[in-house]
């Protein structure tokens, strides 16, 4: 099957989704985390690649996003980059990378820009880091919020329970989009908040909202590459749609590569030198 057909080749930068959303076009979000995956999602048509701290989970099989380094993001950051020709390219600063406050979140994310070469970063939090979120913006980095269930929380949360269900926390919520779209953000990721919030949010601030667990009133939406692909198990919140069920894909072609290693049927005649 191909890929989306794509009007526009022009490489995608951070106005271009304000203007997005400005045109009521629905932004398209994957992550990704290695060169030869961002290649494919890129060339499908994608939007937006995010390089998510989510790789704790997915690359490196952690429970949490928190064990994430600076390092080990440039790493992953790096590596998709060069594989990516159009969509633009966020990348996640990890946790500690900034909330121990405006010098530490700028010297970090200074580096995370030159050495990753990507378009952007990702910092969850509202007014708490807003101080830093303008400093960073200050030092000409586009800054992408991210507000709702916020993983590197987890341990103050203490669930990945829905967010903001609450009147006080709604109230909150839509406070704190409003100010991180003021500060300068060009998009906010919403995650695992209810639709009806997440509805409110778009309509009240100028800049994109991207989804996940959200509904369908954002401006765009993200998922996990691995998850929407069907490549990991045992992970299916209601806000997943699997696309493809490659793990059983790849567990039936890794499997008969055995079979014939073992059989002797590989390689064969016509692929020996």
């Amino acid at each position: 099957m191909a890929g989306y057909l794509v009007n526009d080749e022009r490489k995608v930068t951070t106005r271009r989704f304000i203007e997005m959303k400005q045109k009521g076009e629905r932004i398209s979000m994957l992550t990704s985390y290695d060169y030869t995956t961002a290649g494919i999602v890129d060339r499908a048509g994608i939007d937006g690649v995010l390089i998510g701290d989510s790789a704790s989970n997915v690359m490196v099989g952690n429970q949490t996003t928190l064990p994430m380094t600076v390092d080990q993001m440039i790493y992953h950051a790096r590596s998709v980059v060069n594989g990516v020709k159009r969509a633009l390219v966020v990348c996640d600063m990890p946790f500690g990378s900034y909330q121990t406050g405006c010098h530490d979140g700028v010297a970090n994310a200074i580096r995370m820009m030159k050495e990753s070469g990507c378009d952007a970063l990702k910092l969850e939090g509202g007014v708490e880091i807003l101080d830093t979120v303008k400093r960073i913006l200050d030092a000409g980095i586009p800054v992408m919020g991210h507000l709702g269930l916020t993983p590197q929380s987890i341990n103050k949360f203490g669930t990945y329970a829905v967010r903001a269900k609450e009147e006080r926390e709604a109230q909150k919520l839509l406070s704190d989009a409003q100010a991180l779209s003021e500060a300068g953000c060009f998009a906010v990721v919403l995650e695992k908040v209810p639709a009806a919030l997440a509805k409110q949010v778009t309509e009240s601030i100028p800049v994109p909202t991207i989804g996940i667990g959200a509904g369908n009133y954002c401006d765009g939406q993200i998922l996990v590459v691995a998850d929407m692909l069907g490549m990991t198990q045992g992970f299916s919140p209601r806000f997943l749609r699997r696309y493809a069920d490659l793990n059983s894909v790849m567990t039936d072609a890794i499997g008969q590569y055995v079979t014939d290693v073992k059989s002797g049927d590989f390689p064969n005649e016509s692929e020996s030198y």
